[in-house]
């Protein structure tokens, strides 16, 4: 099994129609607490964090790890992608496979950024790590994430109860580069 800690990180920016995948920098400090502030953005994913606390532990540099996108649209950002190895705790259909997430601002709602940056991350990486099954979960509540996910070829392989809510797994099959 590969591991994304062995992929070369930061990879270059990668440009897509109208957005930029890169690495975090210092500038998007505020963005990161902004996004995992939101109540909106959290309405599936159990809650957002308080702000004042988001504000005292968010290291100046946030997110920099492999597999973790800052999605910039027009030089700021507007969310982030995050490739990461499904660990032991997760359920057994994804333990080892790579796992897709993604949070997006509301403002960035609605104009097919997800799935352009998703794409993307997902193209990269195909190329680092070709032959690599990913999988996503969401709730099933999420519409706009089930829409999603079937866009960038996941189906499900189980449904199941997780934090008091139905949630939806998916698998997209290994590719090659």
């Amino acid at each position: 099994m590969n591991d994304l800690g062995a992929v070369p990180w930061p990879p270059a920016p990668i440009r897509t129609g109208r957005l930029v995948l890169r690495a975090a920098e210092a500038r998007d400090r505020a963005g990161f607490v902004e996004l995992y502030a939101s109540q909106e953005v959290h309405t599936y994913l159990g809650g957002a964090r308080p702000r004042d606390e988001l504000e005292r532990e968010m290291p100046v540099v946030p997110g920099r790890w492999p597999g973790s996108f800052v999605v910039e649209l027009d030089g700021v950002m507007a969310g982030q992608v995050l490739l990461r190895r499904a660990r032991e705790h997760a359920r057994p259909a994804a333990v080892g496979k790579v796992d897709l997430g993604y949070l997006f601002l509301p403002r960035a709602w609605g104009h097919g950024y997800a799935a352009e940056a998703c794409g993307a991350a997902l193209g990269w990486l195909d190329g680092v790590l070709p032959g690599e099954p990913v999988v996503l979960a969401t709730q099933t509540a999420n519409a706009r994430s089930l829409r999603l996910a079937a866009r960038l070829g996941f189906t499900e392989v189980e449904r199941f109860r997780a934090w008091d809510a139905e949630q939806w797994l998916g698998l997209r099959p290994a590719t090659s580069a």
